[in-house]
């Protein structure tokens, strides 16, 4: 599941924070990140787990004191990583959310994306879809400009804000 991930985290970072100045490149990679390291495992592993959003927080709070362009910049991908956690609904496996709280095992625990239902499946790739075409609507990504900006810097036009 790519679009339900990537179409929900652009346009849930969009409400919450209206922020031109975010690296929506990187919410990407980080809502992606847990499935594509996850899934090579063999299942939801560390990345699924909120201390691994924390660790990752973490690392880039402390990382890039004193540089607060670059802070503002990569904070997007814990942003993502974190958004992955809701839009799994991670809270609902208790061991692998809490990890390493309940133990340090592993076992069982299935990728979510994988292990839904193929129709729920369908259904939340559609709304990711929706949503990425409201995205590129509202952010006019149709224009050739705009487009190769936003791929250059992953910002959005300042002039959209409103």
């Amino acid at each position: 599941m790519v679009l339900w991930f990537a179409g929900l985290a652009l346009v849930i970072v969009w409400q919450v924070f209206r922020d031109t100045a975010i690296d929506y490149r990187l919410i990407v990679a980080g809502v992606l990140l847990p499935d594509v390291t996850d899934a090579a495992l063999g299942g939801a592993r560390v990345l699924h787990t909120l201390a691994a959003s924390v660790f990752i927080l973490v690392v880039v709070m402390v990382g890039t004191r004193g540089r607060r362009a670059a802070r503002r910049r990569l904070l997007a991908l814990p942003i993502g990583t974190f958004l992955h956690l809701v839009l799994d609904a991670m809270w609902s496996s208790t061991t692998v959310f809490w990890w390493p709280v309940f133990g340090l095992s592993f076992e069982g625990a299935e990728l979510p994306s994988l292990s839904r239902p193929p129709g729920l499946v369908l259904v939340q790739e559609l709304v990711g879809l929706v949503a990425l075409v409201w995205w590129w609507r509202r952010f006019r990504l149709h224009d050739l400009e705009r487009r190769r900006a936003f791929v250059r810097t992953g910002r959005l036009g300042r002039d959209l804000v409103g």
